[in-house]
């Protein structure tokens, strides 16, 4: 019987589960490096904790490793039921939490390796009658617009999105005529599904054709300065605001001329929750960070029984 130990926590409703011992060996090297080890040998594993029977599409994994640069105090590698992440905004701010409940972490500022970049999360203290600190800021890699307004045809009408980078790919779409609202997400979910596929026939992509993998759409809300839906590769919904795709709109707010630098912009998910962006310019690069809450809500082991039939999980 094989184990392995986690431990879950949700940020702003959405899902990452904390793995560390019992994981495979990735060998030494850059995260980036790891990942692509991960990826290639051992995405089994993958499977086993983040898949049905065990887990579900909605849920993403975080991998602690041990970073290469010795500025970091943590690496992390994020995946989730299909595939792997870049970045991952709120699976940043759920590890710190997750690291806070364990008592592994202090109040103060810490770097994590990533496949993409070096990301500094800071554990803000004061977080209510005596628990763990669980308010995160996340000081995200660059972010920036790639391409702007391009026009796409789904679904027998025109839409324009934007094309940006917030540590993973993303189309931002405002003029989809859509409501934002958990009663409508058949619909989102499906409309968005469309526009990942005719982006994909249409051959438009990131830079150095890398895949846009995130949809997101936007509608007004009283509530926040903006409130999205985003389908993440899997096609499961994102429950919080999405830390990499807020960090990829507030990249498209500053090129526009719409968010000064500095100026605090809240972003609220389909379901209601909300993080809190800004963006600092620093040698010459828009740097976002996002600020929210992570709460720890269950911690155990996966139990993988070798006669288990789907004991590598449920691929589809």
């Amino acid at each position: 019987m094989k184990r392995i130990p986690f431990l879950d926590s949700h940020t702003g409703g959405e899902p990452t589960r904390m793995l560390e011992s019992d994981a495979p060996d990735l060998g030494s090297g850059s995260v980036a490096e790891k990942l692509e080890r991960f990826r290639s040998h051992h995405d089994t594993f993958r499977s086993q904790v983040l898949n049905e029977p065990r887990g579900s599409d909605v849920l993403v994994g975080a991998l602690l490793v041990a970073p290469n640069d010795p500025s970091c105090q943590f690496g992390v590698i994020y995946f989730n039921n299909v595939g792997y992440l870049g970045m991952c905004g709120h699976g940043t701010i759920g590890i710190m939490a997750s690291l806070s409940y364990q008592g592994r972490v202090k109040p103060g500022t810490y770097r994590i390796e990533t496949p993409v970049g070096i990301v500094e999360a800071t554990l803000h203290a004061g977080n209510g009658s005596g628990g763990y600190p669980n308010r995160v800021s996340v000081r995200n890699i660059p972010a920036y617009r790639y391409l702007k307004q391009v026009a796409l045809e789904v679904d027998g009408k025109t839409v324009h999105g934007d094309v940006a980078w917030g540590g993973n790919w993303f189309y931002l779409v405002h003029d989809h005529g859509l409501e934002v609202s958990p009663q409508n997400l058949e619909e989102l979910t499906d409309f968005s599904w469309k526009i990942r596929k005719a982006l994909q026939e249409a051959g438009i992509s990131g830079a150095n054709h890398q895949e846009i993998d995130h949809v997101e759409l936007f509608s007004p809300t009283p509530e926040a300065d903006s409130r999205s839906f985003v389908l993440c590769p899997g096609k499961a919904y994102d429950r919080s605001p999405c830390g990499t795709g807020t960090s990829a709109k507030l990249a498209c707010l500053f090129a526009d001329g719409s968010l000064q630098d500095g100026q605090t912009w809240k972003q609220q998910s389909v379901v209601g929750s909300v993080f809190e962006g800004q963006v600092h310019m620093d040698h010459g690069q828009m740097i976002p960070t996002i600020t929210g809450e992570a709460w720890v809500m269950a911690e155990g082991k996966l139990l993988v029984d070798e006669r288990d039939p789907f004991g590598e999980g449920i691929r589809i």
